[in-house]
């Protein structure tokens, strides 16, 4: 009987070191490394600060390929601000200047962001122009008519020897009669020996005082411009016909301006 309760005995508390066992916490997977950090809210703008302000203008809306234009923005109540497309944040950020040089038509925005909220600015367009191309080189003077076979000396100074025209009451040079007098001064330097007078007219308008001493003028205006070329002062001498020797009579502008020149005659 004592041997049946010493079993039983055993078995009970056997029984109870099992349970015990049993019950007690369960771990699951390797030791933690410390509380995990929820995931950051999204900033919220508070309803209490002042909501930010921002501007931004140009210096110049149109330009050409190359030319930069000057970005100035102002802020207020910001934290950051920035510049789009190409520029992104500036500092300061309460006003301050950039310098974009955009290729092609760009609009050009800038965003303040702070406590109180974010602000976008009108957007500022910049126009891009083509460059100009360079102007045409000046078109080279004729060639001097050159004596062949068939033009005798006297032929080739009569068509190298051509009218300069003048304006109206004026002797300087026209821009568009150089090109005829380059062309005589290299007549002339190939051909030392030619002699010529050069005679200044005038129209019939003025009176005949008036307009000798003007066609005086015009004919000396052209003996200097050839001797600025290198052509000989003695080889040249002047006279002046006013309205002596016209060319036509007729009552136009088209007659008045073939009356005033200068002209050229050969001497032997």
């Amino acid at each position: 009987m004592k041997v049946l309760l010493k079993r039983s005995s055993l078995l009970f508390l056997l029984s109870l070191t099992l349970v015990s066992l049993g019950c007690g916490p369960k771990k699951v997977g390797g030791p933690t490394t410390g509380p995990v950090s929820p995931p950051p809210s999204p900033t919220v703008a508070n309803p209490n600060a002042p909501a930010p302000t921002i501007t931004l203008r140009a210096d110049n809306t149109t330009i050409t390929t190359g030319q930069s234009v000057t970005l100035t923005y102002a802020a207020t109540n910001a934290t950051t601000v920035t510049i789009q497309p190409g520029v992104g944040a500036v500092q300061p950020t309460a006003n301050g200047t950039r310098q974009v040089t955009p290729t092609a038509a760009t609009t050009y925005t800038a965003t303040a962001v702070g406590p109180g909220g974010t602000a976008s600015s009108a957007g500022v367009t910049i126009t891009v122009n083509a460059a100009t191309p360079p102007p045409a080189p000046p078109p080279a003077p004729p060639t001097p008519v050159t004596n062949n076979n068939t033009r005798t000396p006297d032929e080739v100074f009569r068509l190298t020897m051509v009218p300069i025209l003048f304006d109206y009451d004026k002797s300087n040079i026209r821009v568009g009669e150089e090109s005829k007098l380059l062309m005589m001064a290299t007549y002339l330097k190939q051909n030392t020996n030619v002699r010529f007078q050069i005679e200044g007219h005038a129209d019939e308008r003025g009176g005949q005082e008036y307009n000798i001493a003007l066609g005086d003028e015009r004919a000396v205006a052209v003996k200097k411009y050839l001797a600025a070329q290198g052509v000989a002062e003695t080889r040249m001498a002047t006279v002046s016909y006013g309205e002596e020797r016209p060319i036509c009579r007729e009552m136009t502008e088209d007659c008045w301006q073939r009356n005033r020149r200068a002209a050229f005659n050969k001497q032997q």
